[in-house]
């Protein structure tokens, strides 16, 4: 069982804007210390401002997700600071929005680097203090592009499968050694928030959330519930539904479903020319903001999300025993000594 959250030290990747940033204010809302990281500074020092006028208590460490060695600067600032890491959330991502054919090499390997590998180093610098405080949780943001490919976005899709990969092969490794570590995938739907405004378009014009929308505070809630009671995945929005079922039942179908182009394009344009500005390579100035400019309606609940993220499944129950049978182990081996 993890620690209440108002007892907390978290950190989270990629907090500037959109999610991050609303996960950060969620936690500081509910007493957690909230360290704070992105490459864009402005943002994080409005968002240690906002949370300090609230009374909570936070602290801004400014990282590229992408350099191996920020990120375990990161952590050790952390733990420096508040003494020890109870949960590690990685939220950081970018985008290029286009044909597969018309994005270059390079922006497909700047969004594995960020997308993905950042992530790869956001568990590396965690799991050592993790375990010095004695367990903790490792939330990661995936998507529900990670259940089920769409068109015109394979890089940031592509990177959300391998998210969704890595959590998973974390999750066994630590149920084999009976760890107190929890792994948590959070997998979004359609979210209003300026990841849209900050992607790169070779569309021909802005992309935007195809609906229905979800409010940002919604995947929030979802991040801190499982910091303190985590489980295995967490879909946010009632249509993620649609992505579990449309690819198990029939891959082909939605294939066939997704290439109608009324259902792909038209679904995630606007009608607004690209503004030219994007954060893949450099971040983008400004105080950061929790929320886009999607102009039609923003549900803020959902029930669907509501159930998963307190229910943990039959198989996650049987991965829990596991556990703790290999901790008992590990715990009598180390109470016996080493066998003659």
């Amino acid at each position: 069982m993890a620690k209440p959250v108002s007892e907390q030290c978290v950190v989270i990747v990629g907090a500037s804007s959109g999610i991050g940033r609303a996960a950060a204010l969620e936690f500081a809302r509910r007493g957690a210390s909230v360290v704070v990281a992105a490459r864009t500074v402005s943002a994080l020092d409005s968002l240690v401002e906002e949370i300090t006028a609230q009374g909570g208590v936070a602290l801004a460490v400014p990282t590229d997700v992408a350099e191996p060695d920020q990120v375990r600067a990161l952590g050790e600032r952390a733990e420096s600071a508040f003494g020890r890491i109870d949960t590690w959330v990685n939220a950081a991502a970018v985008a290029v929005w286009g044909r597969i054919e018309d994005i270059s090499d390079a922006e497909f390997e700047r969004v594995m680097r960020v997308n993905f590998l950042g992530y790869v180093y956001g568990v590396h610098a965690a799991l050592p203090a993790l375990r010095r405080a004695g367990g903790g949780v490792i939330i990661g943001i995936a998507s529900v592009e990670g259940i089920r490919a769409v068109p015109l976005h394979a890089p940031y899709t592509a990177s959300k499968w391998a998210v969704r990969a890595l959590y998973d092969s974390l999750r066994i490794e630590l149920a084999q050694e009976g760890s107190p570590i929890a792994v948590t995938t959070i997998l979004p739907a359609a979210i209003d928030t300026p990841f849209f405004e900050h992607s790169r378009s070779k569309l021909g014009s802005m992309p935007k959330p195809p609906p229905p929308v979800y409010a940002p505070e919604l995947v929030a809630e979802a991040i801190v519930q499982a910091a303190e009671h985590p489980t295995r995945e967490v879909p946010v929005g009632g249509s993620a539904i649609g992505f579990y079922l449309g690819q198990r039942v029939s891959p082909a179908l939605t294939d066939a479903v997704l290439s109608i182009r009324r259902f792909g394009k038209a679904t995630m344009t606007t009608g607004r020319p690209d503004n030219g500005g994007d954060n893949v390579d450099a971040p983008m100035e400004g105080l950061g903001q929790v929320h886009g400019t999607y102009p039609g309606h923003v549900l803020r609940h959902s029930a669907l999300t509501s159930l998963l993220a307190r229910t943990p499944r039959p198989g996650e129950l049987l991965t829990g025993v596991v556990n703790r049978m290999h901790a008992r182990g590990s715990q009598n081996g180390n109470r016996n000594g080493p066998r003659p």
